[in-house]
């Protein structure tokens, strides 16, 4: 059954053209089939080699319409910045102790944000958070003093992105359930600070391919040109 769902949700879709971002949203809500409100999702390729420090791709975006998530938020404070993180919203904060359920493999969380003073304490745990695209970063606005602002940021739809190893970047930009104009305003918005992340050493044409997708649908190639920011 998902062979011949996947078979079906795959007719009408030209593998080798590009669409229009409009007409590629629609094709992805009229195909999304799951018993559950899908992500829409974004891969862009990049012509960027990350093995190379002035190629590195990364920043944040507070995508205009949320992400539809709910986005679970650690917290590294103390005294008054940890009631500032908890009155914002924090899911948890701590310092030592928080520490210690994260070496212990407790990561209830989606996002970590840090106080500056925390940072001696967490680099402790880059082996744990860095492979998980965890650990706090000035760049991402999650190493910061004003933690209630940075909890909200991360509640209210902000998400990370950071190429990989080949030079693609994977975000989640929405959900299905949302109107196609949402999608196509926080999928802008991303194209858009992807765009402004460019780096120094990036050559020629920055964005190769962007395709978007629904978590159990296909992807369905967009072409960039009409996905920029009006």
């Amino acid at each position: 059954m998902a062979g011949k769902r996947i078979k079906s949700a795959r007719e009408g879709i030209d593998r080798n053209k590009r669409y229009d971002l409009g007409e590629a949203v629609a094709m992805i809500k009229e195909r999304a089939a799951a018993k559950f409100d899908e992500t829409v999702e974004i891969a862009m390729n990049l012509s960027v080699d990350t093995r190379h420090s002035d190629q590195m791709v990364r920043g944040v975006i507070n995508l205009p319409n949320g992400t539809g998530r709910n986005v679970r938020v650690a917290v590294f404070a103390k005294d008054a910045k940890a009631e500032e993180a908890k009155a914002a919203g924090a899911d948890i904060v701590g310092a030592e102790d928080l520490m210690t359920e994260i070496q212990g493999g407790k990561i209830d969380f989606d996002r970590c944000i840090a106080t500056p003073d925390m940072m001696p304490l967490v680099g402790r745990l880059g082996k744990v958070l860095g492979p998980r695209n965890l650990m706090p970063n000035p760049k991402t606005g999650t190493v910061t003093p004003d933690v209630g602002e940075a909890v909200k940021a991360a509640k209210g739809g902000a998400v990370d992105f950071r190429a990989e190893k080949a030079g693609i970047i994977h975000a989640g930009v929405g959900k299905v359930s949302f109107d196609e104009k949402a999608l196509e305003e926080n999928i802008r918005a991303f194209i858009g600070a992807v765009s402004r992340a460019r780096p120094s050493g990036a050559k020629g044409t920055f964005i190769e391919r962007v395709t978007i997708s629904s978590s159990m649908g296909p992807g369905v190639k967009v072409d960039p040109a009409s996905a920029t920011e009006a």
